[in-house]
């Protein structure tokens, strides 16, 4: 009886989570604190019904007490909407055990759906808030007392109902639906099928699959674990048969994964939020973001082909590979969504009302053919999936909301970027160093969401004290942020591509940062160039930019992997090394002589390459 009822009461939450966020969506968004209560107490209500205790325990009476609970207690907010905003700053009693209730109701959902790394900072700065004054001088802050912290955090939209929440509440969730309706129809299997038939005969062609694959995939779902473990079961495995070793093939699936959180136009949902954060248009963040997220993967794609001619890796059969016409015949049509999204973004259309006609025409186009045609349970499926496929990042953005809102008024944001700043002893190349650092540390373990907002309250302000563009500092600090899932000892979607390709751990993370070596050189490049990012430019510049972009990565997969035409000597490497970081600075006078050292160095690998039967092919 209880699993049916736990089953039921899934099912009925997150068909209520859905049909509520399509209405706003399409009848108009609710005052902030109702619209974000409502989808925080339902995203708690199916947590507790989803998630056990422990990684080995199951859901029992307790989940669905839980459920009960969270759905009434966070519902609170809503419920008493009007006497909440009279308040004015104060906290009655009945306020003070709601707010107690729902921030540990919160807690335990977060330990349960992102582990304790979050749960841990959450309560650092939670004790910090209330014991200020006893900390050191250099920390130090007049201390808040229970009625004054349960105003900011559960009563305002400062804490946990903050900006993270209320993109969550409105963009997050339908943009997740979205890309159910479209896994739903065969999306995935598409992408795959249309990578093979385009890449799959070439050197190395898994891989180039893989990194193809993967990157289209991270546009829609945006998570760099999940993206590994869905299309990692695929494309891992077909590495492997082709000669890759289980590191470089787990390596190659997470750091195409990873590149899913900064390739728009979604951003794995973070482009939302940096829009809120920085006040400016969420398609300016997407048009900033183009150039580096190509370049990224065109690094991978050429290190992947470098090291399969190195190697003298082949690709697939041609006749064991699908056809690109038929593929696009017989489920092209599947794009139409994906164009009518991306249409309707770039001609100004808000992402919520973008979102919205993309899912309406996600289930339309799906009646094109019987293969794709949506069922009636498959109505239900996307609902549950969509709710749990929001599940720990709604509740992340929840649980940052407490640490950002404790931050903000204490003020340790601030003294950490000062920090930074005063390490960097005035030095903009120290100074940037140091908030890369920073960035990754804050980024282990942490979903995509909380590592954006965290780097960015901690860390961005060290580099827009020191005069860089606020665009490039948030972009500079998120890029550090995700390549914490692949820089041990942390390395998420590293350790879980190695766990599909029975790899080491350790080994398939180092492997992962090097082929990410574009991901580690691009975020400095566009601070001390911000026209890579679009910022002040113009179409003349946009085209240097692009094909010094190119050549520069060119050069840099030449020389990480030591073999262009040929295999290369080590002062050819350096040399290529020299070239790559001339190439990416995007100014013109390094440009031309890093054109001169890339011509170079080609010339040299054509008359070497005249003496031996390894030359570069597709």
């Amino acid at each position: 009886m209880q699993k049916k009822l736990n089953k039921w009461m899934i099912i009925i939450f997150s068909v209520i989570l859905g049909c509520f966020q399509l209405y706003t969506s399409f009848n108009g968004i609710l005052e902030p604190l109702i619209q974000r209560s409502i989808h925080l107490s339902l995203i708690l209500s199916i947590a507790f019904l989803i998630y056990p205790v422990n990684k080995n325990g199951k859901i029992g009476w307790d989940g669905i007490v839980l459920s009960i609970i969270a759905l009434i207690f966070i519902g609170y907010i809503a419920y008493n909407y009007n006497y909440i905003i009279s308040k004015m700053g104060t906290s009655s009693q009945i306020d003070i055990f709601f707010g107690i209730i729902s921030i540990l109701l919160l807690i335990e959902a977060t330990r349960r759906s992102n582990g304790l790394p979050l749960v841990i900072l959450t309560i650092i700065f939670i004790a910090y808030a209330f014991l200020g004054r006893y900390m050191p001088d250099m920390i130090a802050h007049k201390g808040y007392n229970l009625n004054e912290m349960i105003y900011y955090i559960f009563l305002s939209t400062e804490g946990i109902f903050g900006t993270a929440l209320g993109v969550s509440s409105i963009y997050i969730y339908l943009f997740i639906m979205f890309g159910a309706v479209l896994q739903k129809t065969g999306l995935g299997e598409f992408f795959n099928d249309i990578s093979l038939s385009l890449l799959g005969q070439f050197s190395g062609g898994p891989a180039k699959v893989a990194v193809v694959a993967s990157g289209l995939m991270g546009t829609i779902n945006g998570s760099a674990v999940a993206n590994v473990a869905t299309t990692g079961a695929f494309t891992i495995p077909m590495m492997k048969n082709v000669g890759y070793s289980s590191v470089f093939a787990a390596a190659v699936e997470a750091t195409s994964s990873v590149g899913g959180y900064i390739m728009p136009p979604i951003m794995a949902s973070t482009a939302f939020i940096m829009a809120e954060m920085l006040k400016i248009p969420y398609l300016t963040i997407v048009k900033s973001a183009i150039i580096p997220a190509v370049l990224y993967y065109l690094a991978i794609i050429l290190m992947v082909h470098f090291r399969a001619k190195k190697t003298g890796l082949h690709g697939i059969k041609k006749s064991e590979l699908p056809i690109f016409k038929d593929v696009m015949k017989t489920r092209g049509f599947l794009l139409i969504p994906i164009v009518i999204l991306v249409t309707l973004l770039v001609l100004g259309y808000t992402p919520l009302f973008a979102a919205f006609y993309g899912i309406v025409s996600a289930v339309i186009v799906s009646f094109f053919s019987k293969a794709t045609q949506l069922k009636p349970n498959d109505y239900i499926d996307i609902f549950v999936i969509s709710a749990k496929n929001t599940l720990s990042v709604a509740i992340a953005c929840g649980i940052v909301g407490v640490v950002l809102g404790t931050a903000t008024i204490t003020g340790i944001g601030l003294r950490a970027a000062s920090t930074i700043v005063s390490l960097g002893g005035g030095n903009v190349l120290l100074t940037l160093f140091f908030t890369m650092l920073a960035s990754i540390i804050i980024g282990m373990g942490l979903p995509s969401i909380p590592t954006y907002i965290l780097t960015v309250t901690m860390a961005a302000p060290a580099l827009t004290s020191i005069g860089i563009p606020a665009l490039a500092a948030h972009m500079f600090a998120f890029y550090f942020g995700s390549m914490a899932n692949l820089t041990p000892p942390v390395a998420l979607a590293a350790f879980t591509g190695a766990g599909i390709a029975g790899s080491d751990p350790t080994k398939t993370g180092f492997a992962a940062m090097k082929l990410a070596a574009a991901g580690f050189l691009i975020p400095y490049v566009f601070v001390f160039s911000p026209e890579m990012l679009l910022i002040d430019t113009t179409i003349f510049e946009i085209a240097r930019i692009t094909f010094t972009g190119i050549l520069g990565v060119l050069a840099l997969s030449f020389s990480i992997e030591g073999f262009g035409l040929v295999k290369s000597e080590l002062w050819e490497r350096i040399l290529g090394l020299v070239c790559a970081l001339l190439l990416v600075t995007t100014q013109l006078s390094t440009d031309i002589l890093g054109v001169i050292i890339f011509v170079s160095i080609f010339a040299y690998q054509i008359n070497k390459s005249k003496n031996t039967s390894n030359v570069l092919g597709v």
